[in-house]
């Protein structure tokens, strides 16, 4: 049965899983998340993971004009520090995301977002408002190569055709052990006029042989 794990690159180097020059930190499913913001005095790499308070005062302006958000961290829970995943967003990257597989799989792996752990609803204001084409979450498959410059990628919610990302570069199953990669941005278009403080959860599916 093939088992994963996932992490996020925290260094500037991009450079492949496990891989010399950079730093990749596993995620705790149950524990750690994903924080987007404009960054604050409150709200910066290596500092304490802040309070809801400081991480709406450090929020994305909505302004009316289409903004996509440039900082990205990864709240490591454990030890309540927050960790700037740098090569995140919109940037030609391609070692940001990585779900590394210890075996083979029967089908090929897809990473989905919802509300919630039921993995039903995508009714969160981040998601579209229950209307998935107007998600503010884009994601890219970099498994065969980076992301290119200003990429537009998918827009991410639920698990209708071309709202969720094929891991393995639309390739099929894993033949064998491997590591797969992702990047990710939050758009926020210019008719949002509701912010947003929700959690969504990332969904990694696949089957095992």
């Amino acid at each position: 049965m093939a088992n994963v794990t996932i992490a996020v690159n925290t260094s500037s180097s991009d450079v492949e899983y496990d891989g010399s020059g950079a730093t990749w930190m596993p995620i705790s499913p149950a524990n750690d998340y994903l924080v987007f913001s404009a960054g604050s005095d409150a709200v910066d790499d290596g500092l304490s993971i802040p309070t809801q308070s400081q991480l709406i005062q450090a929020g994305v302006i909505l302004t009316g004009v289409e903004t996509i958000v440039d900082r990205y961290f990864l709240a490591d829970v454990s030890y309540n520090l927050l960790r700037e995943i740098h090569l995140m967003g919109n940037q030609d990257t391609q070692y940001v995301m990585a779900f590394d597989f210890d075996d083979s799989t029967a089908t090929e792996p897809v990473l989905e977002l919802w509300d919630d752990a039921n993995l039903n609803t995508i009714t969160g204001t981040s998601l579209g408002a229950g209307t998935s084409s107007n998600s503010w979450w884009r994601g890219i498959c970099t498994t065969t190569s980076s992301s290119g410059a200003d990429w537009s990628g998918v827009t991410m919610a639920g698990s209708a055709d071309g709202r969720f990302l094929y891991l393995n570069d639309g390739d099929g199953p894993l033949i064998a052990a491997d590591t797969l990669y992702c990047n990710l941005k939050i758009v926020v278009p210019s008719t949002a006029s509701t912010g947003a403080n929700t959690t969504p959860k990332f969904a990694v599916k696949y089957t095992s042989n």
